[in-house]
């Protein structure tokens, strides 16, 4: 084989390698945008009218409630408790979502709830 044929196999798998590392950084940023939460999920807590998702990242956890049909303003909430401290919380009457709500928890653990409606989610302690 030829210098030039190995110089373009080279090119040929340096530029897969770049779209394929090009399309998982957009695959990442454009979850991280719809939660609008940085790190990668850890929890997901269904509920009959909804889901919260959980995230974290260098000991920040991030929760969002996301009703389970979008469509018209209801009652949302999100809530984010680090052992030890009060929690924080978003609610209101929103189409979309509650949240994004975060904390710093460091290595402690969190309490997390999520409501659409009439219907919820506690977690308990978790992330421990």
């Amino acid at each position: 084989m030829d210098s030039g044929a190995i110089r373009r196999r080279l090119a040929l798998g340096a530029a897969v390698l770049a779209a394929s590392g090009a399309l998982a950084l957009t695959a990442t940023g454009t979850a991280q945008a719809a939660s609008g939460c940085a790190g990668r999920e850890v929890r997901t807590l269904p509920f009959k009218t909804g889901v919260t998702h959980v995230y974290k990242r260098d000991g920040y956890v991030c929760a969002v409630t996301v009703p389970r049909t979008p469509g018209p303003v209801r009652t949302m909430s999100v809530s984010v408790q680090a052992r030890g401290n009060r929690p924080v919380v978003d609610a209101g009457r929103y189409t979309r979502r509650a949240g994004p709500v975060t904390v710093h928890a460091g290595h402690r653990c969190v309490w997390i709830k999520g409501a659409v409606g009439r219907s919820s989610v506690s977690s308990g302690w978790i992330l421990c």
